[in-house]
């Protein structure tokens, strides 16, 4: 478990050596400063979980540097000592930004008790700010089925699961990479810790590094004020990086930076930020080719693939369909206060002869289309209306010739799990050409 942080700025020796010893004793890491501008700097480059603050300092005090702190980072709570208390000061201390106010000597078991409350609460809000960060996912339980591939992989997630190196999370779009990721931190060491996501595929450079590492006020025409990054929101727990392999080469090697020295720089700041992450990434690209062709750097490759989980595609577990079909229909029957959707013979047999292209997502679609227009209890072939052509149906001789080359191209597109470069080359079409026939059959629609 991730030990607590703490700041202790004072300017007496006597002071700092019996409060260090004592919350050191307990279980928490202590940073000290002696003076406002040591402990701004401080502040900025440990990245304490809270600060205890004399209001007495060599340069000034605690009233001045309180928000000094809060414009750094105002989820840090901060606590002020002083031996001369009035209600007036204790007042004006809190309209500063001071979460406690207490007064010399103070009891060391008594503080013990307020940091511990203080960083529970913060730890709380971080929580509540991943989750609104968050978009929806699936809560699908990642192991859902009996077959080897399956068993193999809840093995190796077993193994790998406390640990604090990143993991590497690959396969193909849809098969439940992202779910696996939760799984790893809901079941590890950092799970009361935020859980962070992002989508790297879903942002510009500018966008994904503002999200990733946030800025300062001033650092671009429209940054009106400072800005958290996620790397924030998420120290000490899990950051999941989907789709990394699309991250813009000049943001990676500010994550690398991250991994390899737990250190950071919001834009337009100059100062370093400490944070303790562990990072989680998903893609379903080949980043060892990658690297090779210079397209993701190979130093960032190497740090992030230590531990490699591949989440198999679900037509190479076609026996864990009939499984997964029933776990989602029982969960939309349940929704819809329909009761148990069950499938017909005829149904679960066409499920497990599909290719899924689009995986688990692709299944779970399907399957509320098709509760959603049959309006039935029990599901037959005739209610499922798949993407694509299935292994066993015929392409017939009644298609037109646009017809033919789009059902031949879903097929190839399945065979090679949605990967377009593969599936261009197998068709002996260039990419371009590839996507805008897709692109052209997507507006169109079925």
């Amino acid at each position: 478990m991730t030990r607590t942080r703490i700041l202790l700025v004072d300017d007496e020796p006597g002071v700092r050596l019996g409060m260090k010893g004592y919350l050191t004793q307990h279980g928490f890491d202590v940073d000290e400063a002696t003076s406002v501008a040591e402990a701004q700097e401080g502040f900025r480059s440990h990245r304490p979980d809270v600060a205890v603050i004399d209001y007495r300092l060599p340069d000034g005090t605690a009233l001045e540097l309180l928000p000094r702190l809060k414009e750094i980072d105002a989820a840090v709570p901060l606590v002020v000592l002083t031996g001369h208390g009035s209600i007036e000061l204790a007042v004006q201390a809190v309209k500063e930004g001071a979460e406690q106010f207490l007064t010399k000597p103070v009891e060391l078991a008594v503080l013990k008790v307020v940091l511990e409350r203080l960083v529970s609460q913060r730890r709380e809000r971080q929580r509540h700010a991943a989750d609104r960060s968050r978009t929806a996912r699936s809560r699908v339980d990642p192991f859902l089925g009996d077959s080897a591939a399956i068993r193999f992989l809840q093995d190796q997630a077993e193994r790998v699961r406390d640990s604090d190196s990143p993991v590497l999370v690959t396969g193909e779009t849809g098969s439940g990479k992202s779910v696996l990721a939760r799984w790893l931190h809901e079941g590890g060491s950092r799970k009361d810790a935020p859980f962070v996501d992002l989508n790297c595929a879903a942002l510009s450079k500018d966008l994904l590094d503002s999200e990733l590492f946030g800025h300062e006020k001033g650092a671009f025409t429209s940054a009106v004020a400072a800005k958290q990054g996620l790397l924030e929101v998420a120290d000490r727990g899990t950051l999941f990086l989907d789709e990394i392999g699309d991250m813009d080469v000049a943001v990676q090697p500010k994550l690398l930076k991250v991994l390899e020295e737990k250190r950071f720089r919001r834009l337009g700041d100059v100062k370093d930020r400490r944070v303790d992450v562990r990072l989680v990434a998903a893609t379903h690209q080949d980043l060892s080719l990658a690297s090779r062709e210079k397209r993701f750097r190979s130093d960032l490759y190497f740090r992030i693939s230590t531990l490699i989980l591949h989440v198999p595609a679900l037509r190479e577990r076609a026996e864990d369909v009939p499984v997964l079909a029933r776990h989602f229909l029982a969960e939309m029957g349940g929704a819809r206060g329909r009761g148990q959707v069950e499938l017909e013979p005829d149904a679960e047999k066409a499920l497990m002869a599909y290719s899924w292209p689009g995986n688990i997502r692709e299944l779970r679609n399907v399957l509320e289309r098709a509760v959603l227009l049959s309006g039935a209890s029990r599901l037959s072939r005739g209610d499922l209306r798949f993407e694509s052509a299935p292994h066993d149906e015929p392409l017939g001789d009644d298609l037109t010739l646009e017809e033919l080359e789009r059902r031949h191209i879903e097929r190839v597109m399945a065979r090679e799990g949605g990967h377009v470069e593969r599936a261009a080359t197998k068709l002996g079409i260039s990419r371009s050409s590839l996507y805008a026939k897709l692109k052209g059959w997507q507006h169109r629609g079925p």
